[in-house]
């Protein structure tokens, strides 16, 4: 289906621009948001001779999102959810939730205009990009943690607040290890103690010789 561009859409063209689009990609997007009309004789015409006001219409709505866009520009929303140790989350952040976030932070955003690849799996502060306009983009942070306060740490630190116990739990491990290894072979555990026997002789008698030159 050709269809005419009333703005600028990304991979497709720029207002005024007749493009070939999927039927059903025109019936549910480009022609209910009004961002297209069908490529008629007569939508032709009516576009040609309300092209100017488009176009002024457009400049006003841009200047809008780059007004709005230079206020989000260090904004940052935290979404609270369940994650394990390793910080894989129990569930997912998706374009709707990074919305809603933004607007009780006091910016009115709507999913469409979140553009998210992939919903956000993990912990950690996550840059998104939010198309205020057409033209017009800003990103903000996801701070996603697991509650109030680790995400103040992570906003403070800049990192995933995740694998504190797995940490603990690997020291230990390697501890226990070296504890084993000692235990299997008594010989080299003997070696070591007695190593650490003669270095403490050493360091007595250097001390005792410094001593008696002192005297």
């Amino acid at each position: 289906m050709q269809v005419i561009l009333l703005e600028r859409i990304e991979k497709l063209g720029q207002m005024g621009d007749v493009v070939s689009v999927k039927p059903g990609y025109a019936r549910n997007f480009l022609l209910p948001q009004k961002k297209a009309l069908r490529a008629t004789d007569e939508n032709r015409k009516h576009f040609d001779t309300q092209r100017a006001q488009l176009e002024a219409a457009n400049l006003e709505r841009r200047s809008e999102a780059e007004a709005v866009a230079a206020k989000m520009t260090d904004v940052v929303v935290t979404l609270v959810r369940q994650a394990g140790e390793a910080g894989q989350l129990y569930g997912s952040v998706n374009a709707r939730d990074v919305a809603v976030a933004v607007t009780e932070a006091g910016y009115t955003v709507v999913r469409s205009q979140v553009a998210l690849a992939q919903p956000i799996k993990t912990l950690g502060l996550h840059d998104v990009v939010v198309n205020l306009h057409p033209e017009v983009a800003v990103t903000v942070t996801a701070n996603v943690a697991r509650s109030m306060e680790e995400a103040e740490i992570q906003a403070q630190t800049g990192k995933a607040l995740v694998g504190m116990e797995e940490e603990d739990e690997h020291e230990e491990e390697a501890a226990e290890e070296q504890a084993a290894a000692m235990f299997e072979h008594p010989e080299d555990a003997a070696e070591l103690a007695e190593a650490d026997l003669d270095a403490e002789a050493e360091a007595g008698d250097a001390a005792d010789a410094d001593d008696e030159t002192a005297r």
